[in-house]
């Protein structure tokens, strides 16, 4: 018990906490009747398309619908191919019900999909073997750091994280008595990941801990950016040299909305860079429902692949795997219909077709409006949001702002963001967050919204933040 709270002492609290909470209070003012210069808080502090205002996909929840209340088959209303991939979902779960517990590592059949999705997608075999689903692409790593940082080694380890970047991730590094080693993103290259920042932080870190991984985020959370495959091979050229083994998080890449960017795996590119690094370098990659077309965050459906693991050591990684628990079974039937959607010829496949397509189109049309709105800020820049689900803009803040800041004991960007969500109801994320440069500001809020939602959103932003700089000049 010690041990594990000296480790939680090490853990920074949640500095988004006292907005949240704010804003919640805001809320049941606003519903009590108390009035306000806006009439509703709009939160978009959190990748949450569906909070945002986006709407699910019809056949996905036609599907998960009939799963749950098989009595729904026996009328008329739902199409063909929902009622069988339904039937054969149900097939596949023990006694026939989405109630039962299943396998750790999830329903067989539904790992399969997952891994002919990941071959389809890469043009490179995938062994369901190696595929574990869990309840969400964070649970998955988690599982796997705390299969990195054991606890018995005299020397403790590290992993590098990149800045700014996902806050969950180096809390969890932490809280498993590991070394969270940042690693910063060149803001003026477009967010762009530099080998010669990762040699930097791994030198530095060698003096407190053994680092023996690197965790990469692409497209970027918050940032937004898309790695070109320059970068990504000089990544692997370093992970392989210090022999560290790879996480690639990669939940946002169906989400891309620059028309000269492409998502690439790391294990696809590992394949096409061949032998000896695509039999050797030991790659962990992510990927789930919450994002994308999908934005199911709380149906909790997530996996993980595992890539040239040691064969030695593969047999203790399940072990351990197994002792989790099973995960949510509505989640694994989303995954199952994101690995396999309607296809042409199926009758869900226009109405699914242009569903996505919408939300395409609005998430397109969301980040042109962002960066034009921008743009036309004072005191504001943003590097291109080429894809992921958010923007990241960065404040130049006058010498007066920080220091009314410091007198309220806040940092910069989250006075920013306080006054921001008493002036205008809008509950953004300051930068301070996700970790930033010494001296740079920032905010981070979703795209993944609704058009109207966005307008609002934007309309605000520009009325408070004119107001808030001629305060503060």
């Amino acid at each position: 018990m010690q041990e594990m709270s000296s480790r939680l002492m090490t853990v920074r609290p949640d500095k988004m906490a006292a907005l949240v909470e704010r804003a919640a209070r805001i809320k049941e003012t606003l519903e009590q009747g108390t009035k306000k210069p806006y009439r509703d808080v709009i939160d978009v502090s959190w990748g949450d398309p569906q909070k945002a205002g986006m709407k699910p996909l019809t056949f996905v929840r036609q599907v998960i619908a009939a799963c749950l209340y098989p009595q729904l088959l026996d009328g008329d209303n739902l199409p063909m191919d929902v009622k069988q991939r339904t039937q054969k979902i149900l097939r596949c779960c023990d006694g026939g019900s989405v109630g039962s517990y299943t396998l750790t590592a999830g329903i067989p059949e539904i790992v399969e999909s997952v891994a002919q999705f990941i071959s389809q997608r890469d043009g490179v075999s995938a062994d369901p073997e190696n595929i574990w689903i869990h309840s969400g692409s964070q649970t998955s790593l988690t599982s796997i750091l705390a299969l990195m940082l054991s606890s018995e080694v005299s020397t403790k380890r590290g992993v590098l994280v990149p800045v700014p970047g996902h806050t969950t991730t180096p809390l969890s590094v932490m809280a498993l008595g590991g070394v969270a080693v940042p690693y910063f993103l060149d803001e003026e290259r477009g967010w762009e990941l530099r080998v010669d920042e990762l040699q930097r932080a791994l030198v530095s870190a060698r003096e407190t801990c053994r680092p023996i991984a690197l965790y990469v985020i692409n497209p970027g959370n918050p940032t937004g950016h898309i790695q070109s495959r320059k970068s990504m091979e000089e990544v692997i050229r370093f992970v392989a040299e210090n022999k560290l083994f790879l996480l690639a998080d990669e939940v946002y890449q169906s989400s891309v909305y620059d028309t000269d960017s492409e998502f690439v795996s790391y294990k696809k590119l590992l394949h096409e860079l061949g032998p000896p690094l695509s039999h050797t370098l030991e790659l962990a990659s992510f990927h789930s429902v919450s994002k994308g077309f999908m934005g199911e965050c709380g149906l909790r459906g997530g996996y993980v692949e595992l890539l040239n693991m040691d064969p030695t050591v593969m047999p203790y990684v399940q072990q351990m795997l197994q002792l989790l628990t099973t995960p949510p079974v509505v989640g694994q039937i989303a995954l199952e219909l994101m690995a396999k959607p309607p296809q042409p010829g199926d009758p869900s496949y226009l109405l699914f077709k242009r569903e996505t397509e919408l939300i395409r189109s609005t998430l397109v049309d969301n980040v042109k409006r962002v960066q034009q709105v921008l743009k036309e800020l004072p005191a504001v820049s943003c590097q291109p949001i080429q894809g992921g689900g958010f923007a990241f803009p960065r404040l130049h803040l006058t010498p007066k702002a920080i220091r009314k800041a410091k007198e309220a004991d806040m940092e910069p960007d989250m006075f920013y963001c306080t006054r921001l969500l008493e002036d205008t109801g809008l509950l953004l994320s300051p930068g301070c967050v996700y970790g930033q440069k010494e001296g740079t500001y920032h905010i981070r809020f979703s795209i993944l919204t609704a058009a109207d939602v966005m307008e609002e959103l934007l309309r605000r932003l520009s009325a408070f933040h004119l107001q808030f700089m001629k305060d503060f000049s």
